[in-house]
């Protein structure tokens, strides 16, 4: 092939884009070439998806013929390498802007006194305040997300009464019972084995350190659920840390994904597609099977529900539809339930509730919900958010009685898990305060801790 004059075209998509033109390919052809689906070389032509990785740039020199300096590479080898023996790092993401005028007493100002407030409660437990939660209740009297959150605080901080009485040899054991525990939304059984299986991942060393990654992943996805990002960011970053230590790219992935939301819950959307679309296109998920396929469709389905924030219906539809047509890839196979509650079709319908609701559509969200059977769903845990999703449409929608019913119904699915996240107890208080307290609401409130007057 003769090779693609040199341009002065600034960004490595633009040139890609151009040579692409040039030489008369399609989106889908260079994907052929590449590996890349055409909705995926769009987004990297325009940038919507970075192109920093050095093995993604080889790969679409080598395709098109691109002097590899043009792109910031080093002189060609003499043959494209076909395994990348490790990932770059992901991106970290920016601290919350607080010099812009008029914003100091404003959202960033409230998050960073949050964080002082939650550094100021580790400190006290490091000093010695009891392990087993911050609150003035006895044991007995506290609930099992604060029983959770607060056991993997001390868990993460190496705080402990006692070593772990678990060898390093029954470690995945324990971690496939904890990860049913969380699937079944059991989450008193979770707070007692999750952050012994931690400890113990800890004192195990370099050999158990894939374990002690899904251990980290596992904690970052509770504590997301239960609304608390600082934790979950320590535990999300080790997650990404172990698993790229131990060669674990779909682990390292799924910590990327995690990452991703929590950056989204943060309000850097920006940041957060950056996340969830750069490890969508690591080259090494497509060496990892259909597991890592199966990773590649959650990440998109997360860009879509970032997307959804923006309120960019169109884009999030056409995510959504990538992450569909992965799911439909894979057949009807559920994959990653272990990791991530399970991808398959029924899961992306799952997150287009959410995404539609989140976008402005209530009614959509809802007729998303009406098609799909909660039973189809691979866990407990999953059918729990259909439930709580369709409720949080239904008051956006200004269905009173029908909200009710569906928080209802993820109770008698779930009642560990609907009492202890914040985001029902929120919903609990709204509807107490916004219209008739029913003794059927009152009685969810009560149960959820949530004050009745």
């Amino acid at each position: 092939m003769d090779k693609v004059e040199a341009v002065p075209i600034g960004a490595p998509g633009e040139l890609v884009r151009h040579a692409r033109q040039q030489r008369g390919m399609t989106l889908r052809q260079l994907g052929a070439l590449t590996g890349y689906s055409a909705a995926q070389i769009s987004r990297l032509e325009r940038g919507r998806c970075p192109m920093t990785d050095v093995a993604v740039l080889r790969r679409f020199a080598h395709a098109l013929d691109i002097p590899p300096q043009d792109l910031g590479l080093a002189p060609a080898r003499t043959e494209l390498p076909q395994h990348s023996a490790s990932t770059g790092p992901y991106p970290r993401l920016p601290a919350p802007t607080v010099e812009i005028p008029g914003h100091e007493d404003g959202e960033d100002a409230v998050r960073r006194r949050k964080l002082l407030a939650n550094l100021a409660i580790t400190a006290a437990a490091a000093a010695g305040a009891p392990i087993s939660g911050t609150s003035h209740t006895s044991s007995a009297q506290t609930r099992p997300g604060e029983l959770l959150v607060a056991g993997l605080r001390d868990a993460m901080l190496g705080l402990s009464a006692s070593p772990p009485d678990l060898s390093p040899g029954h470690l995945p054991g324990e971690l496939s019972r904890a990860v049913a525990h969380f699937n079944a939304s059991s989450y008193a059984s979770l707070a007692i084995r999750l952050p012994r299986l931690i400890r113990a991942g800890h004192q195990a060393g370099t050999d158990h350190h894939a374990v002690l990654a899904r251990c980290y992943l596992l904690a970052t996805r509770a504590l997301i659920k239960l609304d608390e990002p600082q934790l979950g960011w320590m535990a999300a970053d080790r997650a990404r840390q172990l698993a790229q230590a131990s060669g674990a790219p779909v682990e390292v992935a799924e910590a990327a994904r995690q990452q991703a939301v929590l950056a989204r819950q943060a309000g850097w959307h920006d940041q957060s597609l950056t996340l969830a679309l750069g490890a969508a296109e690591d080259p090494a998920l497509r060496e990892a099977g259909n597991a890592g396929i199966a990773q590649r469709g959650l990440l998109i389905q997360s860009a879509a529900y970032t997307v959804a924030h923006q309120r960019d219906k169109e884009g999030m539809r056409q995510l959504t539809k990538e992450a569909a047509a992965i799911a439909e890839e894979l057949g009807g196979v559920t994959y990653l339930r272990d990791t991530a509650g399970g991808f398959n079709a029924a899961t992306v319908q799952l997150h287009l509730i959410s995404a539609e609701y989140k976008a402005g559509d209530p009614s959509a969200a809802i007729a998303a919900a009406d098609v799909l059977h909660p039973m189809t769903l691979p866990t407990v845990e999953r059918r729990a958010l259909y439930y709580t999703d369709k409720a949080t449409a239904y008051a956006q929608w200004g269905r009173r009685d029908q909200c009710i019913g569906a928080l209802l119904e993820a109770e008698r699915c779930a009642a560990e898990e609907t009492h202890a996240r914040p985001a029902v107890k929120a919903m609990l208080n709204g509807l107490l305060v916004s219209g008739r307290a029913t003794p059927e609401l009152r009685g969810l409130a009560a149960r959820a801790g949530v004050l009745t007057r």
